[in-house]
Parts: structure tokens; sequence; C-alpha cells
């Protein structure tokens, strides 16, 4: 065994992540790793089930209908970081770096997750639960690989603190997700700007608005699309 698999440095980039936060999150009473339905549930709560997301959804989305239509309680909760260690270690595991990355989550971005399914927000048994942490992303040397990072691959991430929660449990929580003082209508830009966040956020955040039916269409300005509030915040 080498020094990073001592060191609890696995390959698995989500494993460590994965378990730490289902252990933040347990409460007493719960069981785990149960099977329903054919498919394997992280937490069961009473009748809640409860699924740690911290991958994208798409890979989710058969089992989280399936489980809806057979009339569970789903909960899926997904941690975004707002804050970001980048942790470089050497292959025998020691550290060579740590450093705060500049880029930093808020809970808008989990609109480009939510885009695989927006309108099951529309459910009354389903409902997401965004979690902001802290995080700290391990790094290893592969030379010829990730060209951008110069070689370093992300190896693993690991829960360092819990800073905020939110939940989402019917389309008009979605509001909430809105800057204050947004100009009615707005543009994918208008909205990316006052969230200070890329304009391809901003459109998976329309997106999932529009197709849960909160906000609506009203024209276009040049080539972009308008849209106003559908539904009181």
């Amino acid at each position: 065994m080498d020094s990073a698999s001592r060191n609890g440095i696995g390959l698995l980039r989500e494993r460590h992540l994965h378990a730490t936060l289902k252990q933040w999150y347990a409460e007493p009473g719960d069981r785990h790793e149960v099977a329903i339905d054919g498919f394997v549930v992280d937490i069961v709560r009473d009748d809640l089930l409860i699924e740690i997301q911290t991958r994208g959804f798409a890979g989710m989305k058969t089992k989280v209908k399936a489980l809806l239509a057979s009339g569970h309680r789903v909960r899926v909760v997904h941690p975004i970081a707002a804050d970001r260690w980048i942790v470089k270690v050497h292959s025998d595991g020691t550290v060579a770096s740590r450093r705060l990355s500049p880029r930093h989550g808020a809970f808008a971005d989990i609109a480009s997750e939510l885009i695989t399914f927006p309108e099951l927000l529309a459910q009354p048994n389903f409902e997401i639960e965004v979690v902001l942490t802290a995080q700290e992303e391990y790094r290893h040397l592969v030379p010829g690989t990730c060209w951008r990072r110069k070689g370093w691959t992300v190896i693993e991430r690991r829960l360092v603190d819990v800073l905020d929660r939110a939940v989402l449990g019917d389309p008009a929580d979605l509001l909430t997700l809105l800057p204050g003082g947004l100009a009615q209508p707005f543009t994918t830009a208008d909205l990316a700007m006052a969230l200070r966040r890329p304009r391809r956020t901003a459109q998976h955040l329309a997106y999932c608005l529009a197709r849960a039916g909160v906000v609506e269409a009203v024209g276009k300005r040049g080539h972009a699309v308008e849209y106003r509030i559908a539904v009181p915040r």
C-alpha cells in the first residue's frame, strides 16, 4: 500500500465527501444503506428516503423517479462548496501546498444540477436540500493528464464544515435563489450580473424556473429572452 492510501487519500473522488456528509446528516434512529424497491437508499428516516448526492443528478434520475412513483417521500441532499481549499499532495502522501480557491459556490449553483429534473419539485413528496460547505479538494500529479491543471488531477474531496442549508420543497421555493432587487422583466445576462455568477449558471436557473412554472417568458430584448416572475415570491 502506498503512502497516499495509508493517509486515507483514496482513488474514488467522492467517497470521503459522501461518507462524511452522510455521517454529519444522520440522526439517531436512522437506517443506512437500505434496499427499497430494487434500489439502495443512503438513509431511511421514518417514511422519508434521503439520498446524499455529491455528484451530478443525471445518474440518479431513474432512481428518484421510480421511488416517487412508488409513493415514497424523497429528499436529495446536495453539497456545494462555498469555500474550497486546494490541497496538492506528492506521491508519498505529503502535502505540497494548500490554498483557498478564488471560486466560491452559492445556492444558485444548484440549478446546474436541477436542470436534470426541475419538474419534480412540483411533486409534494420530493424536496432538495442544498448544503453550502467548506471542502478540501485533494490533487495528485499525474503527468500527461488534465492539461488545464498541468497534470494535477482531483483524487478526492473532503468535508471540512457545513456553512448553511436551504430546502427547496416546491416550485415557488426556487424564487429564493433569485437575488433581491432583480428588475422585471430580466434576461439571463441581467440575472448573471445580479447573482455574480457565470452566464451559464443564470441560463440553467432561468430554465429551471421556467420549467417549474414560476417565471414566464414575456418577450425578447435583442436576441435574449426576457422573463417575469409568474407567482408571488
